[in-house]
C-alpha cells in the first residue's frame, strides 16, 4: 500500500482532509495584516507605485530622514518606512511559500484526477472486452452509458458554416457632373 504523502524530516506522517485544511487556511487569513481581496481595476492602479525600484525607495527614506519638511509633507517617519520595508521582505517569504503550496496542491489534484481517469478508461476497456461474451450481457447498459459519455476516440463534429446574412456592400456608382 502506498501513501501519497512526502515524508520530510520534521513532517508528521498524517493526512488531513480537505475541509480541515480549508478551515485552517481561513483561520490563518485572520492573522495576516492588511489581508483582503482587491478588485482588478484597483489592483492595476496600485502596481505602478508598488513596483518602484528598491533603490528609489531607500533614497526616499533617506530624504525623509534628512528633511523635517519632507517628513511633514509625506506624514511618515523613516523608522515607519524602514519597518514597512522590512515587513514587505518578510511577507514576501510567506507569499512565495503559499505560491509553492498552491502549486503542490494543484499537482496533487492533477495526480488524483489522472488516477481516477486512468481507472475509468481501464474500466471502459475491460467492460468492452467482457461484453463480447454473452455471460456479461448485464454490463451492456453500463458500456452504452460509458460510450455515450466517452469523449476519447470521437472526431469533433464541425457544423457547416452558416451563410452570412450581412449584406455585401455594392460598389458606389460614379456620379457624373452635369
Amino acid at each position: 500500500m502506498s501513501d501519497n504523502t512526502t515524508n520530510t524530516p520534521g513532517t508528521p506522517n498524517t493526512t488531513a482532509n480537505p475541509e480541515d485544511v480549508v478551515s485552517q487556511l481561513r483561520a490563518i487569513r485572520q492573522l495576516i495584516p492588511d489581508y483582503g481581496q482587491i478588485p482588478a481595476p484597483v489592483k492595476n492602479t496600485l502596481h505602478s507605485a508598488a513596483n518602484v525600484s528598491p533603490h528609489f525607495v531607500n533614497a526616499s527614506i533617506n530624504t525623509i530622514g534628512a528633511s523635517p519638511v519632507v517628513q511633514a509633507a509625506v506624514g511618515r517617519t523613516p523608522e515607519e518606512l524602514l519597518q514597512e520595508q522590512n515587513d514587505v521582505a518578510r511577507w514576501s517569504a510567506v507569499e512565495d511559500e503559499l505560491r509553492a503550496m498552491l502549486n503542490g496542491v494543484v499537482a496533487a489534484n492533477l495526480t488524483r484526477r489522472h488516477r481516477l481517469g486512468l481507472t475509468a478508461l481501464q474500466t471502459y476497456g475491460v467492460t468492452r472486452q467482457l461484453t463480447r461474451k454473452s455471460e456479461h450481457a448485464d454490463l451492456l447498459p453500463h458500456l452504452d452509458n460509458m460510450q455515450r459519455l466517452n469523449r476519447f476516440g470521437r472526431k469533433k463534429t464541425t457544423s457547416e458554416p452558416t451563410p452570412s446574412t450581412t449584406p455585401v456592400p455594392q460598389p458606389a456608382s460614379k456620379m457624373t457632373e452635369k
